[in-house]
């Protein structure tokens, strides 16, 4: 089972100020349901706070040291504990890891796939995503533009590990 990763990120390399995502892009969050619907969808639980909620359509792993627990979702401990519960979804062959940055760190030595969102922007922020660009290949890319409900262009990408 392919294990990817997806994740936006501003020009500087920032994820995430004070828990939250410090833009509100529309175009983003289109592309991030069309990666993720479907499919088992693994998150810390500090990302499950700042969504608030779970996310439809899709099996929900909260990842938690301290085995917190939601209704309707699935608990794990480990990155690995995890992933073998998120296999266990027979409907898919991907799994997405969602965030935030410490997961990120720790799913990304053995991701398959990135799925990359570059905003077109430097904003400010505390939580960064950097990778090792040269093990990776771009196999899929394509771009948004501004308008009155976007306000940075967006660079989608899609890379394998090479």
């Amino acid at each position: 089972m392919k294990i990817s990763v997806i994740v936006a990120r501003t020009k500087n390399k920032v994820i995430g100020k004070n828990n939250q995502m410090p833009w509100y892009l529309p175009v983003d969050l289109a592309w991030f349901r069309q990666n993720t619907v479907g499919k088992p969808v693994i998150m810390g639980r500090k990302t499950y706070e700042s969504i608030g909620r779970l996310l439809p359509k899709r099996p929900n792993v909260i990842l938690s040291r301290s085995g917190f627990e939601v209704e309707g979702a699935y608990s794990a401990t480990s990155l690995e504990q995890a992933v073998e519960l998120a296999k266990s979804f027979a409907n898919s062959d991907e799994i997405m890891i969602i965030g935030g940055g410490e997961l990120f760190k720790q799913a990304l030595p053995t991701a398959d796939t990135l799925y990359l969102t570059e905003i077109q922007a430097e904003i400010e922020g505390d939580t960064f995503f950097e990778f090792d660009e040269e093990n990776w290949q771009l196999v899929e890319e394509k771009w948004s533009e501004i308008d009155e409900n976007n306000l940075y262009r967006c660079h989608f990408m899609v890379l394998e590990r090479c």
